[in-house]
This record gives C-alpha cells, sequence and structure tokens, in this order.
C-alpha cells in the first residue's frame, strides 16, 4: 500500500482507475466544495453492452449560476432515468457470471429518490466497498484549498477528458467481459462491470492494475 493519501473527486459508479487507487492509499479524502464540471464521472458511468460502450448519465440540477459547489448540486427526477439506468444495467449484464449474486445489492440504489448527487455516489461507494471488502477510511474535505499534508493530488487525473496528466501506474488488467467475443478488451469500465463480471476476485483486479 502506498504510504501517502489521496484526494479523489466524487463518482457515479466509478471506473477501475478510482478504485484501483482507492484500495492503494490508507486514507481517503472526496472532493466535496470543488465546483460542478460536465463530462466527468462525477455523475456519469459507462458500461459495456451488445453494441459497445455506454454512459450512463445522472441528470442534475445547476440553477441559474454556473458555479455550485457539488456538494449541493441536486439531482433531476423530471425523467424516470433511475429505471432506464438499471434496465440498461440489467440488459448489459443479467447473463454475467455474478448478476444474479450481487444484483439484489445494487438494484435498490435506483429505487431511492436521494437529493444530492454527493449523497448518492458517497451511498453506492459505500455499497461497492462493503461487497468487495475494501476498508479503507474515506473523509470529505474541509475545504477546496486545503489538500491534507502527504496527500495526492487525483481530483481531475481520474478523468474521462483528461489526456495531459495520465496515471502512468495504472494500466488496467484484463479479465474476460460479457461481450468479450464480439469486442477486444475494453478498459477501465465502471465498477460494475469489474464486479458482476469477476465477483470476489474483483479486488486482486484492481490490485493488479497499479504498479507499485
Amino acid at each position: 500500500m502506498d504510504k501517502n493519501d489521496i484526494l479523489l473527486s466524487t463518482a457515479y459508479f466509478a471506473p477501475i482507475h478510482f478504485y484501483s487507487r482507492f484500495i492503494a492509499h490508507p486514507q481517503v479524502y472526496i472532493e466535496q466544495f470543488e465546483h460542478f464540471n460536465k463530462q466527468t464521472y462525477r455523475n456519469r458511468c459507462v458500461i459495456l453492452g451488445g453494441n459497445g460502450s455506454i454512459s450512463l448519465i445522472v441528470p442534475v440540477i445547476k440553477g441559474r449560476g454556473s458555479k455550485i459547489f457539488i456538494k449541493d448540486l441536486k439531482i433531476s427526477y423530471e425523467m424516470d432515468w433511475q429505471r432506464n439506468h438499471w434496465r440498461t444495467i440489467f440488459s448489459a449484464y443479467n447473463s454475467s457470471p455474478y448478476f444474479e449474486y450481487y444484483k439484489d445489492d445494487i438494484k435498490p440504489i435506483f429505487s431511492k429518490q436521494t437529493k444530492y448527487l454527493l449523497d448518492l455516489n458517497q451511498s453506492i461507494n459505500e455499497t461497492i466497498c462493503e461487497l468487495l471488502e475494501i476498508d479503507n477510511t474515506t473523509k470529505l474535505t474541509v475545504d477546496f484549498e486545503n489538500v491534507p499534508e502527504n496527500t495526492l493530488n487525483y481530483r481531475e487525473i481520474i478523468s474521462p477528458k483528461n489526456r495531459n496528466q495520465p496515471d502512468t501506474n495504472f494500466h488496467s488488467k484484463e479479465y474476460t467481459q460479457v461481450f468479450s467475443e464480439k469486442f477486444k478488451f475494453t478498459p477501465n469500465l465502471s465498477i460494475l462491470d469489474l464486479l458482476f463480471n469477476e465477483g470476489p476476485n474483483s479486488y486482486t483486479i484492481l490490485k493488479e492494475s497499479l504498479k507499485s
């Protein structure tokens, strides 16, 4: 385990890169005072369906101001996105090896209308950590500029848009995916892809995806 702590942005069913880093550090800080940025993992995840990668996006209420703290960002329920997300996940993974084993833990997440995005993501993370037996200490930040001492700042590094600051120690370890006969291995999908395909072996794959 890395002796440094790590600072991450909140994420919706975060990617494998997020959890590879998550388990590699003794304490994880989740940023709650940053401003919301679109097209990031904060309110979206990427899974693999029969026709390729699918982005699942949680709609949010941004209000009149262009700047809003992530902790204050509310989820919109004008559309039944929860039903759509679960139906898409079911369609993609119902034939995966561990879907039946984990579905009763994941499905309830889509039945409760959580007010704030951060609270939803925290609840998801708690569920994932419980299923994978991850026992790291997790804390929310107290100030945006106050990066704790001896803490790696990965708020913007784990991002679908990031091309300038790659994590050279991360390389998504291959595993068998549901549609492997149709597509070559698709790296760094949502933790859901790894969980439903590899089950208890997910922790080992996360660990092996990050060089010491």
